[in-house]
């Protein structure tokens, strides 16, 4: 036995607070955050209107606060389970702003809100500062029940198998991650497969450059260099010197407690408590991701300080939750352990706080990144089918199939905004004749994070005929239904988002039938014949 696998000698040896490795999950983890910052100065500016003043000098800096929390946590707990363990491989939990709440808080919350004050009469600023409002009463509220969900968590995840958390993961890292970055580098084919080349090379190849250089900043820094050179930086439009200066956080519970009024709370809970619910199951998975990969954290403190994260930024300024980020397992094969948390959070905060975030995005192309969160989406889906046992693949699959649905729903309302086409019942008829049931996929995609998992479950206990289970968890599914948590739906002007508290009630009675059918299954079915088969030639000597 070597060295490197005695573990008595493993045990002597202590893991540093930064490593090598650190440095290239430094870069996509950052790379990821950033892209988060980005929107949130997109959309509250372009979308919302919010002027540069809220935005750099109260929401970015809130958003400092919170990601700092966090990350300075995940690393010391990293360092602390590393110390418990005598291993130095231990990767801290990935951490950052939830991109799929911060496009609900924007979309379904404040952009609403907006609308309401403009319809009201208030002027433009007065409008804009009750949307700011109502967005830190969503963050609130989902910081809450983050902070909840973590008394009852563990009992979830011991209930739910393996192969029902982690293809939900993989679901959204196929679709949302691996599909939207593989488009966007076929769209600049010099910089995007470059450094597509130079990711799959060191991290795939297990290589690194002569000079012990990480594949990362390589990769980072030729992109930059060829996004420069092909025109992708547009040197004309460099931002302005105003954005420069130093924003403290501040608290702003005054602003905070003028939303907590009953009508209002009323009004949104609707979005806040789904959404609160889908942050978290979704740091329930990636906590079983890491798991998966070697690393098992307590699920309540995990996702307690989560929680504790996503109150910190409502109450500092900032409308969005954090999260538990996906890709641990990615993060742990580009040999990242506590310090590119750590790293992330001090440059998320000087970024935040210093108005640079602008002249960073200006001068680093998103294309010269890109290709490290995509083999963050590649290594989360290959860990599904990786950390499950063989005869659960079909599960796998299937728990897929509705972050991939949810996905291409995204995609199908793309087109309808970009070819002006109104968000009606009216829709439905025309893809149908197409031979496109879209009516199916929209209430696919409401809950999706829900329906994935319950699918898979129910799967894994079929494959392993527990019938009675299975039958239990589609009971779950339309009690969820009912609820409207999964499948309700509703047309906006420019969207269908979930309608929390219609019950969709045609699901409801499909999943009751399947449990039914379940449930009985012990009076109506019989092994197959090549089962016995199968076990008769095993007892052969």
């Amino acid at each position: 036995m070597s060295d490197d696998q005695d573990p008595v000698w493993i045990s002597r040896r202590k893991m540093r607070w930064f490593e090598r490795g650190d440095i290239d999950g430094f870069f996509g983890l950052a790379l990821d955050n950033l892209v988060q910052m980005i929107l949130i100065v997109t959309l509250c500016q372009g979308v919302l209107g919010f002027s540069p003043a809220l935005v750099y000098g109260t929401i970015l800096p809130g958003v400092a606060v919170s990601l700092i929390v966090g990350n300075i946590f995940y690393a010391w707990q990293a360092k602390r389970l590393a110390r418990q363990t005598g291993r130095t491989d231990v990767c801290a939990l990935p951490y950052g702003i939830n991109t799929v709440s911060l496009f609900a808080h924007v979309f379904l919350i404040m952009l609403p809100a907006l609308l309401a004050a403009r319809q009201r009469g208030l002027d433009e600023q007065a409008a804009m500062i009750f949307a700011w409002q109502i967005g830190l009463l969503a963050c609130l509220g989902s910081g809450l029940i983050e902070l909840g969900g973590s008394l009852v968590a563990e009992r979830i995840r011991r209930a739910s198998p393996r192969a029902a958390l982690l293809p939900t993961l993989a679901g959204i890292a196929l679709g949302f991650i691996s599909f939207t970055f593989l488009f966007r580098t076929f769209a600049a084919p010099v910089v995007g497969l470059a450094t597509l080349g130079i990711v799959l090379m060191t991290y795939f190849g297990r290589v690194e450059f002569r000079g012990r250089i990480p594949g990362g900043l390589v990769a980072i820094a030729i992109g930059t260099a060829l996004g420069w050179t092909t025109g992708l930086v547009d040197l004309s439009n460099a931002p302005a010197s105003e954005t420069l200066g130093l924003n403290l956080p501040g608290p702003v519970l005054g602003n905070l407690l003028a939303s907590l009024t009953l009508d209002q709370v009323l009004l949104y809970v609707s979005i806040i408590l789904p959404m609160g619910l889908f942050n978290v199951l979704g740091s329930l998975q990636n906590i079983e991701s890491a798991e998966a990969a070697g690393d098992r954290y307590p699920t309540g403190p995990s996702l307690a300080v989560n929680g504790i994260g996503t109150l910190a930024a409502a109450l500092f300024g900032s409308c969005f939750p954090t999260t538990i980020y996906i890709g641990h397992p990615g993060w742990k094969a580009m040999g990242a352990r506590a310090g590119y948390s750590i790293l992330n959070g001090v440059f998320c905060t000087l970024i935040c706080i210093t108005g640079t975030l602008a002249w960073i995005t200006w001068a680093i192309p998103l294309e010269a990144g890109m290709a490290i969160v995509l083999w963050i989406g590649i290594v989360m889906t290959a860990q599904a089918f990786e950390a499950t046992p063989r005869q659960h693949a079909p599960a796998v699959v299937l728990g897929l199939l509705p972050g991939l649905g949810a996905w291409g729903a995204l995609m199908v309302k793309d087109g309808l905004r970009v070819g002006g086409a109104p968000f009606s019942p009216d829709v439905v008829e025309k893809f149908r004749a197409s031979g496109t049931y879209v009516d199916g996929v929209f209430a696919l995609e409401q809950g999706f994070i829900f329906t994935a998992m319950i699918l898979s479950a129910v799967t894994v206990h079929l494959i392993d005929r527990k019938f009675v289970t299975a039958g239990l968890w589609c009971l779950l599914a339309a009690v969820l239904s009912l609820m409207g948590l999964m499948h309700s739906y509703r047309f906006t002007g420019a969207d269908t988002v979930g309608a929390f508290g219609q019950a969709a009630t045609a699901w409801a009675l499909g999943y009751v039938t399947m449990a039914a059918i379940f449930l009985s299954a012990r009076w109506l079915v019989l092994p197959a014949a090549e089962d016995h088969t199968v076990k008769a030639m095993q007892k052969k000597p």
